[in-house]
């Protein structure tokens, strides 16, 4: 049996991830969370075998709940589900660990074969991702500028891109403010901005406000 763990902020998406996956033959959902500290905490002291996490939470972003995961129980396999399209995130997903990325607009189907992949031991990777990454490794690729950063600095260019202030990033990511202060200027150097404001549009541009 397959132990999945839930995390997403929205109780109508985690009932239904629940009903879809309890109709699927040897799996259940054994966890879930509405964010992710949540999340985390429930990963350190109970036994699950996949973990769904929503990029968009509350607190402890999906992104960084993926990379903690990796750090303090690297036997827990992540599935990224996310209303975000692949081309924004799901790169960066992988190359983080996540062991599949798929969008919440995808088939259910498509949901259930990439647990059943994932619990093999296995990458999920949809055809449209595959070129995706396919292209990012070819000669004539174009890298944008925000995929040069690191985790980090790009954890801070999407919450301020969504209006959290550096007090607020501080206490969702444990950093000092000094920290995210030093983050936010080298976004800006990387990025070629001058300001806050200009994250924030930049962020907004390229769809990367969680």
């Amino acid at each position: 049996m397959t132990r999945i763990l839930i995390a997403d902020d929205h109780a109508v998406v985690r009932h239904g991830l629940k009903h879809l996956v309890s109709e699927a033959a040897g799996m259940r959902v054994t966890g879930e969370a509405s964010s992710g500290d949540e999340a985390l905490k429930m990963a350190r002291s109970n036994r699950f075998d996949i973990a769904i996490l929503d990029i968009s939470m509350p607190g402890l972003g999906g992104l960084e709940t993926l990379r903690r995961l990796g750090a303090e129980v690297p036997d827990l396999k992540v599935i990224i589900l996310s209303m975000h399209p692949e081309e924004q995130y799901a790169i960066r997903c992988l190359k983080e660990g996540a062991r599949a990325y798929l969008t919440k607009a995808g088939a259910p189907t498509e949901l259930v074969a990439a647990i059943r992949t994932v619990a093999q031991g296995k990458r999920y990777i949809t055809p449209s991702l595959a070129d995706a990454l396919a292209s990012s490794l070819g000669p004539a690729s174009r890298e944008m500028p925000h995929e040069r950063l690191s985790q980090r600095e790009f954890e801070v260019l999407s919450r301020l891109g969504r209006g959290e202030s550096a007090r607020t990033i501080a206490d969702s990511l444990h950093l000092s403010v000094k920290t995210v202060g030093t983050y936010s200027a080298r976004v800006r150097s990387k990025l070629g901005l001058r300001s806050t404001t200009d994250i924030i549009r930049y962020a907004f541009r390229h769809g990367l406000a969680e």
